[in-house]
């Protein structure tokens, strides 16, 4: 590993120039087991079902933070919201969004993923949940979550639900950055709206194909804690757990956490 792999942490402006969203994608999304060195994805769906299905978590709009190229947080939850705002800091990432929306040819098949979570919830099929999603989706922004407004220069109406899943800590370089993110959040969200966050723990770094991510280390108490100092009463909070890997060359995480938490009416 070159020294300027560990010092230099890779923000936003590096997955603008280096993140291949296919390789991701063919990567890790391929199949309702994620990476074949990873058990995390399976986890998370049913995860995201469980905290959706019951309609609990409901309203007019939803935003996604970070959704990267991916639709795997928003397969249950668009189920229940009339209209989705998704983000991502890179522009490729977007465009695969996208171009899943348009039903492009060529655009990645999402289909095993949508099975397996139709199969958890047990009243839906596929072809429902991709007409829904298609139509729930009204737009697909440019966002940063170092900023105070992260879709500066937009002014996004506030929503019922916020949706972040494996973004925070690898678009915040320090903790100072990482709780005004959350922070930003936060202001994204109405009073009594809910955030439902998925995040690594411990990880320093990600691997893509042949390119080197960077993540910051956090710890349970860490996130519990800054959400709390923000005011959020913590509904759940669910560690996931990880199987045991001898070698960690695709990422160094040793647990997933999966919270929900409601702002203050």
């Amino acid at each position: 590993m070159e020294k300027s792999e560990q010092t230099i942490f890779t923000e936003g402006e590096f997955y603008q120039a280096h993140f291949d969203p296919k390789t991701y994608l063919n990567s890790f999304f391929s199949l309702p087991q994620g990476h074949c060195e990873e058990n995390y994805l399976e986890l998370e769906l049913r995860q995201l079902t469980n905290t959706f299905k019951t309609g609990k978590w409901k309203g007019k709009r939803l935003i996604e933070i970070g959704s990267g190229p991916s639709i795997v947080s928003l397969i249950s939850a668009c189920e229940h919201f009339e209209e989705i705002v998704m983000s991502d800091f890179a522009d490729r990432n977007r465009q695969e969004i996208e171009s899943w929306l348009r039903e492009d040819e060529g655009c990645f098949d999402w289909d095993p993923i949508i099975q397996f979570v139709c199969k958890l919830e047990g009243n839906r099929t596929p072809m429902e949940v991709k007409v829904r999603l298609r139509q729930t989706v009204k737009q697909v922004l440019m966002c940063d979550v170092r900023l105070e407004n992260p879709f500066e220069p937009l002014e996004v109406e506030p929503a019922d639900c916020v949706v972040t899943t494996l973004c925070l800590e690898a678009a915040c370089k320090d903790l100072d950055i990482y709780q005004r993110a959350l922070q930003s959040l936060k202001a994204l969200l109405k009073p009594g709206g809910v955030l439902v966050m998925t995040g690594a723990l411990n990880e320093t770094f990600y691997m893509v194909g042949g390119q080197r991510f960077s993540c910051l280390p956090l710890s349970k108490d860490i996130v519990q804690g800054m959400l709390r100092n923000l005011g959020f009463s913590i509904e759940h909070f669910n560690l996931l757990p990880i199987q045991e890997r001898y070698e960690k060359l695709i990422s160094d995480f040793d647990g997933i956490f999966h919270v929900v938490a409601c702002k203050p009416a």
